[in-house]
């Protein structure tokens, strides 16, 4: 015998489907109700101190676009903590002003996987690094201000590749504190992507519309080279 389901009174319909209503409406509210995980505090030291930073040691700054490569064996730019108390911030990165870093090769132009060609790369504009502390791993986070970068690839192929063409971009890589002394490291080597445009003739990646950019960064104090630039709680 198949059993039947009990027969509710239209007042008892009402109350079990005002039921499911209030019981939805507090599960919504729940989830709604939580809040999203602030970024930890992060504290940079020593407050006011320069630093410099440049490429490790046998280590290039490498800018892939589609098939063309162009390697450059120094880049370095400069900054300074800030002073106290914006070297801290209780639920988010701490932000300073760097100089435009610089590209080229040994003082020259950068070889290029384009046969008889090499290249030129400027910087301009403000750019930014924020440094974020988690326990899971700090990282490091340049802003290249918008047109910050242009490659200008010259020889046998004539081409100018434009980082950041419509607005600011951002690169975010693993930090590492030194101590005693040692040297910081910001680390991009697993290759992050900027958004570029690519102008020019015959045998330019005039398609992509992305580079990616892999460099690991060396960060000494200038100030007192017995410190060492550190992010933490």
């Amino acid at each position: 015998m198949t059993p039947t389901s009990p027969t509710l009174t239209p007042m008892a319909r009402r109350l079990s489907r005002f039921g499911l209503v209030v019981g939805g409406l507090a599960v919504a509210l729940a989830v709604s109700a939580t809040p999203a995980l602030a970024a930890s505090s992060t504290t940079v030291t020593p407050a006011g101190h320069g630093y410099s930073a440049a490429l490790a040691a046998g280590t290039t700054a490498d800018f892939v676009v589609g098939a063309v490569s162009v390697t450059c064996n120094t880049s370095s730019t400069s900054g300074a903590v800030p002073a106290e108390p914006d070297n801290a911030s209780p639920d988010g990165p701490v932000t300073s002003t760097i100089a435009a870093p610089s590209f080229n090769n040994d003082g020259g132009a950068c070889p290029t996987t384009v046969f008889l060609t090499t290249a030129t790369t400027t910087t301009s504009g403000d750019w930014t690094i924020s440094l974020q502390y988690d326990p899971a791993g700090s990282t490091g986070t340049l802003t290249i201000p918008t047109g910050g970068v242009v490659t200008q690839i010259s020889g046998l192929a004539s081409c100018t590749v434009t980082v950041a063409p419509d607005g600011p971009a951002t690169v975010t890589g693993p930090w590492t504190d030194g101590s005693g002394g040692s040297a910081s490291v910001l680390d991009f080597s697993a290759g992050v992507d900027v958004p570029i445009v690519v102008t020019g003739g015959f045998g330019c990646p005039t398609a992509a519309t992305s580079a990616t950019f892999s460099a690991t960064y060396e960060i000494i104090d200038t100030t007192d080279p017995a410190s060492s630039i550190t992010v933490t709680a």
